[in-house]
C-alpha cells in the first residue's frame, strides 16, 4: 500500500514540477521584433546592384528574416513609400543590436540610393 502512495504522490509531484518549469519557461520567452522599413529608391539601379544583395546577406548574417518585400499598397491614409520591407527578429535586442552594427549597409551604402523610414516594433509575446 505505502508503495502505490510513493508512486502517486511521485506523479503528482513530477507534473507539478513539470507545470512550474513550462509556466517558467514561458514567462522567460522574449518576443520576436519586427523592423518594418518604407523606402523611397531614389537610383534603382544602384539599389538593386550594390545594395540589396549586400544588405539581404547582412540581414541573414544577423538573424533577421525577411518577411515581406514589395510594391506597398495604402489601406488607409498616406500612401505607402515605393517599397516596403518587414524583417522578423529573434527579440529587440538583436534588432537593436542590427539597427547599430556597422554592418547595417542602410546607414551608410543605402542612403546613396534611398530615403528610408523604418520602425521597429515589439510582436506578441508567444
Amino acid at each position: 500500500m505505502n508503495g502505490r502512495y510513493t508512486i502517486a504522490f511521485a506523479m503528482v509531484g513530477s507534473f507539478a514540477l513539470g507545470a512550474v518549469a513550462v509556466q517558467t519557461l514561458h514567462a522567460q520567452a522574449k518576443p520576436p521584433a519586427f523592423s518594418i522599413a518604407e523606402i523611397t529608391v531614389t537610383d534603382q539601379d544602384g539599389y538593386l546592384k550594390e545594395f540589396a544583395p549586400s544588405a539581404v546577406k547582412a540581414i541573414q548574417e544577423a538573424g533577421g528574416k525577411a518577411l515581406a518585400r514589395g510594391k506597398g499598397l495604402s489601406l488607409e491614409g498616406a500612401p505607402a513609400a515605393g517599397r516596403v520591407v518587414v524583417l522578423q527578429f529573434e527579440s529587440m535586442d538583436k534588432l537593436l543590436a542590427f539597427e547599430n552594427s556597422p554592418t547595417n549597409l542602410r546607414k551608410t551604402t543605402g542612403t546613396k540610393y534611398a530615403t528610408f523610414r523604418v520602425i521597429g516594433v515589439e510582436g506578441v509575446a508567444p
